[in-house]
């Protein structure tokens, strides 16, 4: 049972963790303006479930409390038999709109933007621009942050902020204070390397034009902050070696979780099945050396993590724009340094720790020199190959017009475990010849 005390800020804290039920409750129990304000806090996602909760009659009521683009979403956030219902209850206007706006992918510019901005002609004066983006405000509080200004064919023209109109003179015409370089994206950019261009100019807001130049709507820094947090989730959870999972974690069905995760957890133990085949190959070098065996979750772990380290750093260089398909070479040729270094710190910690333990507990016999030598030698292969590779796999992905994202730890640490026992009994082999081996 919810408590019936709850603030707005109270109840969106405890939202998450809340039973569909719980959340119906909570709503209907805070005043008209604390639910209006609440309800505009919400997640396209959660505002869909909680509309379609509510009887008829005060769908019609919520829904066009909101703007054609979140409108939108929260149409998408339905199954597709109840989106008509939906849509009916829009005036006709505001029906055309998010028509439109669910024409485009809901991960482009065209599915983000807001239809509705701020216009004006070249030939208005500075003081009936502002008097008419006065009038103009009460209906656009989302797309107040510039005005565009478009030809009589809604073709871009260029751009005033509130403050080029506040210190210009008021007889001034738009088309002399207007920045004409205007910086806008195509309405079917992809909403990742849209985020990428807010951050990289620093815009509160962003015109979407078609192929001809003319204006179809803008996307708001706001919009952003909900792609930004989508794709960092997105990316976090195929780096996990997960399948994307929406909606809040303990709001997921349970067939749903497993689902999403056994699919990349039946892949990664078929192929860490190849390590079993890995040490039956070298099944007699293990018989006549037990003590090798002993470091091989030492050797393939280190290799793993260090993969699993170089692939997150390059997928995520790749999102924010520091590396491009080009600069391979340039990453391969850092890793290598970076392997090597970091193969000859763990090396060096592997041979100390051997060394130690045998002066104190006479552990591995009188080849313990060389059993710690195969094992930081092996340290500095398996390490250098983990960066390499890790640091690799993401560009061939991208090459190939995957996501990079999907080359995730697990399935970089499965590689590198396979190919690790390969290095480590190989150099077991050269170096034990004639003694252990």
């Amino acid at each position: 049972m919810v408590e019936t005390n709850f603030t707005v800020s109270e109840l969106y804290d405890a939202w998450p963790v809340l039973s569909h039920e719980e959340r119906v409750e909570g709503f209907e129990l805070l005043r008209r303006d604390d639910a209006d304000q609440f309800f505009l806090q919400l997640s396209a996602r959660d505002r869909a479930q909680l509309i379609m909760t509510l009887p008829a009659g005060e769908r019609r009521l919520w829904l066009r409390l909101l703007a054609p683009d979140d409108a939108a979403d929260v149409i998408q956030a339905v199954s597709p038999e109840r989106r008509e219902a939906l849509l009916d209850v829009l005036d006709d206007m505001t029906r055309r709109e998010v028509k439109g706006l669910l024409d485009y992918a809901e991960d482009e510019a065209g599915g983000l933007m807001n239809t509705r901005y701020s216009r004006l002609r070249p030939e208005m004066t500075v003081d009936e621009a502002i008097s008419y983006l006065r009038r103009d405000a009460r209906a656009r509080e989302k797309t107040v942050y510039y005005a565009y200004v478009v030809d009589p064919t809604e073709h871009l023209l260029g751009v005033v902020s509130f403050r080029d109109l506040i210190v210009a003179p008021g007889d001034k015409r738009i088309e002399a204070v207007m920045r004409k370089e205007v910086i806008s994206a195509s309405e079917d950019l992809d909403q990742e390397a849209l985020s990428r261009m807010f951050m990289r100019h620093h815009l509160l807001m962003m015109p979407v034009v078609d192929a001809e130049g003319r204006v179809k709507g803008v996307v708001s820094v706001n919009d952003i902050v909900d792609v930004v947090q989508e794709e960092a989730t997105e990316d976090i959870q195929k780096i996990g070696g997960v399948a994307t999972i929406e909606g809040p974690y303990l709001q997921v069905p349970l067939l749903q979780m497993i689902r999403r995760r056994a699919g990349w957890l039946a892949a990664l133990f078929i192929g860490e099945m190849l390590t079993a085949t890995a040490m039956g190959h070298f099944e007699k070098d293990i018989a006549r050396a037990v003590v090798l065996a002993l470091f091989v979750p030492l050797i393939i772990s280190s290799g793993g993590n260090s993969g699993s380290q170089a692939t997150t750093l390059v997928i995520r260089a790749m999102a924010l724009g520091e590396v491009r398909l080009r600069d391979w070479c340039r990453v391969i040729r850092r890793e290598l340094a970076t392997g090597l270094g970091l193969g000859f710190i763990l090396a060096s910690i592997g041979l100390l720790r051997i060394l130690v333990w045998e002066i104190f507990f006479d552990a591995y016999g009188q080849h313990s020199f060389l059993i710690g030598l195969t094992v930081a030698l092996s340290l500095v292969g398996v390490v250098l190959w983990g960066c390499i590779a890790g640091s690799l796999l993401p560009f061939i992905l991208r090459a190939l017009g995957f996501d990079p994202a999907s080359a995730s730890a697990p399935f970089v640490a499965t590689l590198v475990d396979v190919t690790g026992l390969v290095i480590y009994f190989s150099v077991a082999s050269l170096v034990l010849r004639g003694t252990l081996l």
